[in-house]
């Protein structure tokens, strides 16, 4: 193992949420940035403060937590041209977020610098001075972002250079170089990286952009040349085709360069499908390491020389990764996912054991319904309770029903439902109304359990969302629904698959109450 240092910058709650498709709710990017510092990240970049409501509420939310290994990290730009940066706003706003580490970007290309931002190019060097002096000043570890650095250096090396420079010398604690538009080739990239190195002299960061299909390529030869972060987003979420997948690069970075950058590269394929899920995409079953398929094998000659000897046809051990081979002929594919998930609970189970083989073989059965456990751990822990003989139901249904009503005047617009259950050897009926039907049915199973449970009047539901698995069924399509559920004092996630969406987010909202009730 190389003993050379490179720390990972995540930056999926601010230039991954500009990818297509991508959004997190304030909660999401709480749950993310919680997973990232479980994970070992080093720095998480959390948003723009004052750029929108929401980034504005998760730094304020993030400021109440205890963050045991990340530096949370504010992002903005350089003050605004003929304007001091004591009186800029934005500048400000930075430093109201109160995060230990902020990241500036400024410009470094001619053209930008002066068709775009209409500035001399002088003033621009001053923007970036007197930014990092600012916040130097204020106690933040300042990391400067040049962005489209690696063109300005084609078009004007000698500005490019410049420009980090000023932002080195006013005290900037890294220089990251920014391949902004994703056009340029590794080799390339090394040979500039190299040079900004020798012209600081000092170690820089790599940020870079997928748009060639080279994102996490582009950062590993910047890595080479002697860059020593990597910054980029999970899954590669990310504005346009995407940024350097962090998933990927941390396990090049690890298991083929050799440098220890996590604690633990077995949950990468947990972290990769748990912000898959949040983000309400579906994850990439080829994507390299963590995919379903990355190392699958279908038969024929690959399965018969991988059962002899599996390094022939795969470049690494899948459980490295938190993966697990797959042929068809295996019934054993997985039992250490399942133990390594059942030590983190407490449950104590040895592989052979029957228990686990009970689970493995419900999870298998219930993934190809649809399920998935990333994001739903309070479902996953019901499951092992289930299999370890822990678990006892809060009650038997007897019946539930929903109805929705409508007026084509509008004047009536109804959801109502009724829940007939058996609750300690007693029958329970109750009936509510809500602003939809799984609302109403919320509400009538709250007031049906509330006199024999108390403590379900602390649980409210923060999130639901509503992944359709099967679209080319149209309306008949499966639906998965995930619920985030708190006490207000932690958070769980549950899920519920069916043919029918009301079925299916009762599934998950039963199984948030009884993970909670039945701890």
């Amino acid at each position: 193992m190389s003993t050379k240092r490179v720390t990972i910058y995540d930056t999926t709650l601010r230039d991954g949420t500009q990818g297509t498709g991508i959004s997190f709710s304030v909660l999401d990017k709480i749950r993310v940035a919680e997973k990232l510092d479980d994970f070992g990240v080093d720095y998480i970049e959390g948003g723009w403060p004052g750029s929108n409501p929401k980034d504005a509420a998760f730094f304020e939310e993030a400021a109440k937590r205890n963050w045991k290994h990340a530096k949370l990290t504010a992002f903005g730009m350089t003050r605004r041209g003929k304007l001091r940066v004591e009186d800029d706003a934005q500048v400000q706003m930075l430093l109201d977020a109160k995060t230990p580490a902020v990241c500036i970007v400024g410009k470094t290309w001619p053209l930008h610098v002066t068709e775009v931002f209409q500035v001399s190019l002088d003033e621009n060097l001053a923007m970036i001075r007197d930014t990092v002096v600012h916040l130097k000043k204020h106690g933040r570890e300042v990391l400067y972002d040049a962005e489209h650095f690696f063109d300005a250096y084609k078009e004007a090396p000698e500005y490019a250079l410049a420009t980090i420079k000023a932002a080195s010398d006013a005290g900037a604690d890294l220089v990251v170089l920014c391949e902004t538009n994703g056009g340029n080739l590794p080799g390339f990239i090394a040979d500039v990286t190299g040079k900004a190195i020798a012209h600081l002299g000092k170690p820089v960061g790599i940020h870079t952009h997928n748009d060639c299909g080279l994102g996490v390529a582009n950062a590993l030869a910047a890595v080479e040349a002697g860059a020593v972060q990597v910054q980029g987003t999970i899954n590669g979420y990310g504005e346009r085709v995407g940024n350097c997948n962090l998933i990927t690069a941390i396990a090049n970075l690890q298991l083929k360069l050799g440098i220890n950058v996590v604690p633990d590269l077995t949950r990468l394929r947990e972290l990769a499908t748990f912000v898959a899920e949040l983000a309400n995409v579906a994850p990439d079953i080829r994507a390299a390491f963590v995919g379903d398929a990355a190392f699958t094998h279908k038969g024929g000659l690959h399965v018969h020389a991988v059962q002899k000897l599996a390094r022939t046809y795969e470049h690494v051990d899948p459980a490295l990764v938190g993966n697990s081979r797959i042929i068809s002929v295996s019934d054993m594919s997985g039992q250490s996912n399942i133990l390594a998930k059942a030590e983190g609970l407490g449950f104590e189970l040895k592989k052979g054991a029957p228990e686990v083989q009970a689970v493995l073989t419900t999870m298998k059965q219930l993934e190809s319904e649809g399920y998935e456990f990333e994001a739903a751990e309070a479902s996953f822990e019901l499951l092992m309770r289930k299999a370890t003989g822990k678990y006892k139901p809060l009650f038997e249904l007897l019946e539930y029903h929903c109805s929705y009503r409508r007026a084509g005047d509008s004047r009536l617009d109804k959801c109502e439902a009724t829940v007939k259950l058996k609750v300690g050897g007693e029958d329970s009926y109750t009936v509510a109304e809500g602003d939809g039907p799984v609302n109403a049915l919320d509400a009538a199973l709250r007031k049906a359990l509330a006199p024999f449970h108390p403590g379900i009047r602390d649980i409210r539901l923060e999130d639901y969302k509503v992944r359709i698995i099967n679209s080319q069924q149209g309306t008949a399509a499966r639906t998965r629904v995930l619920i985030t559920s708190t006490d207000g004092k932690k958070s769980w996630g549950t899920v519920g698959v069916s043919d029918n969406i009301i079925q299916a987010s009762w599934l998950a909202l039963v199984d948030s109450f009884e993970y909670r009730l039945g701890l």
